[in-house]
């Protein structure tokens, strides 16, 4: 897999395009090269799922044009061909559910009633197209700090120097919180975005719900064991002479047997001015396992014959990714990724005039990208797994996942329909014709 990309002449970016080709498939036969050409324009910079978005393109159209020169199933050809381990690092998976993925997200889409000859699904006019690849994105991790305060009225404050882009930072510090203290969702208050706050992870790699979940954790955890031995050592607590490990809390109430006192009650008594634990977590240094969230991706596409003129009308992922803190925002996070690939995959590309090095449709007018008229059916099915080894509460990012694989997955739904391999994005109408 060789990758030439552009760089400017006053900087250097490599986008990791390659990285999957390394690592995905068992393969003792693998050799990736990444080269940069310097040119008089503007510097690039990451944007979609960094180098594993299109990178992924080239890595899962290969594997499809591959399965139909063995005239093999696209899945059976990569089920056959999974690594039990990081192929690059030579290190074991933390966790690998890619197997889970492709039989989930198969029976989602009802690939079982494919037929592999293309050109055979018809619906009107319309020629239609299977297609799927698998998604692979690193579990990134960096250090974060993060502080829970409880005040005499029983409010909870998690504080974290981190952003929420629209994400949903704010609701899931608040959640973690809440639920490692013990007390109600509704009662915890965040505060980010500010450089005064403990220091957290920035937005980007899919690292930071996994990066600041154990901070937070720990921090509450600390709260928590620090109000249990007040209350248990406190002659004027109900909860006096307990010991701390027959103390349960629900709802922001600590319990032993029959005898119960709330958490604002004991901080109103003992420290009127609130209580704080602070935590801190980071990354292996040296890790043992290679870590990666993994998924596959299937799509069906209609083309029109006359027109060329492709549309996705379905799009299903299966994602294995640790655990899961809010199935909702994840979703969301992963219908985003989705729609990443679909412009991608038919819409955006940036047009450069080759004598002035300028960018051309440097707008939202001339620069395409998919609206909502372009938006499939998204099914997503977000599997189970067991995530011992990451040191992260078992959290791996799910932002960027949803992009990889994607639009190799439409441009073999392509072929499916029409016969034609498409190998340049974004795929136009003359291609088609």
């Amino acid at each position: 897999h060789d990758t030439v990309a552009q760089t400017s002449t006053y900087g250097e970016y490599a986008d990791p395009v390659a990285t999957p080709t390394r690592m995905m498939y068992a393969c003792p036969n693998v050799a990736t090269t990444h080269r940069l050409v310097r040119v008089n324009a503007p510097q690039p910079n990451p944007a979609r799922a960094p180098g594993e978005g299109p990178g992924s393109f080239a890595l899962e159209s290969a594997l499809d044009e591959l399965a139909y020169k063995l005239d093999l199933d696209p899945i059976e050809l990569r089920r056959r061909n999974v690594a039990d381990r990081d192929q690059h690092a030579g290190l074991p998976w933390s966790s690998n559910g890619l197997l889970e993925c492709y039989r989930v997200g198969a029976e989602a889409f009802g690939w079982a009633r494919r037929s592999p000859k293309p050109g055979t699904l018809r619906d009107g006019r319309h020629a239609l197209g299977w297609g799927m690849a698998a998604a692979c994105y690193p579990a990134y991790r960096i250090a974060s700090q993060a502080a829970v305060r409880i005040g005499a009225d029983g409010r909870v404050e998690v504080r974290c120097g981190t952003q929420d882009m629209g994400s949903g930072t704010y609701t899931v510090l608040a959640q973690l919180a809440a639920e490692a203290l013990g007390v109600p969702y509704a009662s915890v208050d965040v505060a980010l975005g500010d450089t005064l706050l403990p220091e957290g992870p920035y937005s980007g790699g899919s690292m930071a719900t996994a990066s600041f979940t154990p901070a937070v954790e720990d921090a509450a955890r600390r709260l928590r064991s620090d109000l249990t031995a007040r209350a248990v050592t406190d002659p004027r607590s109900p909860l006096h002479g307990q010991q701390p490990d027959q103390v349960s809390v629900a709802d922001g109430v600590m319990r032993a047997g029959n005898r119960s006192e709330s958490f604002a009650d004991l901080v109103a008594r003992v420290a009127p001015q609130g209580l704080e634990a602070a935590g801190d977590a980071a990354p292996h240094a040296k890790p043992a396992h290679s870590f990666y969230g993994f998924g596959a991706v299937f799509a069906e596409v209609a083309v029109d014959p006359d027109l060329g003129e492709v549309r996705v009308t379905r799009l299903t992922g299966a994602y294995a990714t640790g655990r899961i803190l809010n199935p909702l925002l994840a979703r969301s996070q992963f219908v985003g990724g989705l729609v990443w690939g679909i412009g991608m995959a038919l819409h955006e590309q940036t047009v450069m005039d080759k004598n002035l090095g300028r960018i051309v449709n440097d707008n939202l007018a001339d620069y395409l990208i998919p609206v909502h008229a372009d938006m499939p059916r998204f099914d997503i099915h977000m599997l189970p797994e067991d995530e011992p080894h990451l040191g992260s509460g078992g959290v791996k990012g799910v932002g960027m996942l949803g992009t990889c694989g994607t639009a190799a997955a439409i441009a073999n739904a392509v072929f499916h329909a029409t016969g034609v391999r498409i190998r340049d994005l974004p795929i136009r109408l003359e291609q088609l014709l």
